[in-house]
């Protein structure tokens, strides 16, 4: 990025860090009421947050974070955006956030469709989008970018604009992103005929059907692709197997109905498709770190 484009995008921030500090007085999590975007500002140090996410865009404000999505590791700064193409299990770790410098970002949830349709309107406009890779990518926030954000997050302050005006600021950043440093992951992802694509459609499937065993034959057959080619490059996309990521899902589903729908960790884990409780028990620790009752009390308590 040139000088100039920095600077530009140094002053747009600072114009969205006012707008989050206003709107987010304290630490929270704060869905908004514009479909999909959500608002975050976190001061407690040494506090790390598990989630299995959809596909979004999260534009890093104020502060650091450490984020482990899949098995790859992520050091996001103020000024960029990480990009996650694909339903994703992940681990992230705000850096020395403080009451005086809080940590603030926010993240939109991308809309698959939209991407696809927009994808082949700019086919003619846009470079190749390369070999596969990993569905999620971090780079600099470009000036564009950071006030399609501005104005999108102006909007709470205008509620009876945002039926009319927040879709159509949603679309200029979903082409933005296209047309952007990270638009090569998101067009592999969801041009319709490429192998990255057929990834996608396996992970809806898995995620569909969650509670039913995993044939790799099965699903490879319904994605139109062999079962190694499948492996490699479901590997590729989301840095796990089908079967890690099947395992994965569920636990997290699991610890979802724990969580929200108040199931005992017996009732998860049969929920879930889990025939053992104790195998469940036993993975759910290594995936969290505590048995079931112990982590859901401790998140209840928080």
């Amino acid at each position: 990025m040139e000088k100039q484009e920095r600077e530009k995008a140094a002053a747009v921030n600072e114009e969205l860090k006012r707008l989050l500090l206003r709107h987010l007085e304290q630490p929270a999590i704060r869905p908004t009421a514009i479909a999909g975007l959500t608002l975050v500002r976190r001061e407690a140090a040494n506090s790390s947050e598990r989630c299995f996410e959809k596909p979004l865009a999260s534009i890093l404000v104020q502060g650091n974070k450490n984020t482990v999505i899949g098995t790859h590791a992520f050091s996001i700064a103020a000024k960029q955006c990480l990009v996650s193409g694909v339903d994703m299990p992940s681990t992230s770790y705000v850096v020395d956030p403080t009451p005086e410098k809080p940590f603030l970002a926010l993240f939109f949830y991308l809309d698959r469709q939209l991407i696809t349709d927009l994808a082949m309107e700019m086919e003619q406009d846009l470079p190749p989008s390369g070999e596969d890779s990993l569905g999620v990518a971090v780079a600099d926030a470009e000036p564009d970018l950071l006030e399609g954000a501005v104005r999108l997050v102006k909007l709470l302050d205008k509620p009876e604009q945002i039926p009319m005006r927040a879709p159509m600021i949603m679309r200029e950043l979903h082409y933005l992103l296209l047309a952007g440093p990270q638009g090569g992951i998101l067009r592999r992802l969801h041009t319709l005929g490429t192998q990255n694509n057929q990834i996608v459609r396996a992970i809806s499937l898995l995620r569909r059907n969650v509670t039913a065993a995993v044939r790799m034959d099965d699903l490879a057959r319904r994605v139109n692709m062999s079962v190694s080619s499948l492996h490699r490059h479901f590997k590729t996309v989301t840095g796990l197997s089908p079967l890690q990521y099947h395992k994965q899902l569920r636990l997290y589903e699991a610890r979802r109905l724990m969580l929200t729908q108040q199931e005992n960790a017996t009732g998860a884990a049969l929920a879930v498709g889990y025939e053992s409780p104790t195998q469940f028990n036993r993975e759910y620790k290594r995936m969290f770190g505590e048995p079931p009752h112990r982590d859901i009390s401790r998140r209840h308590a928080q």
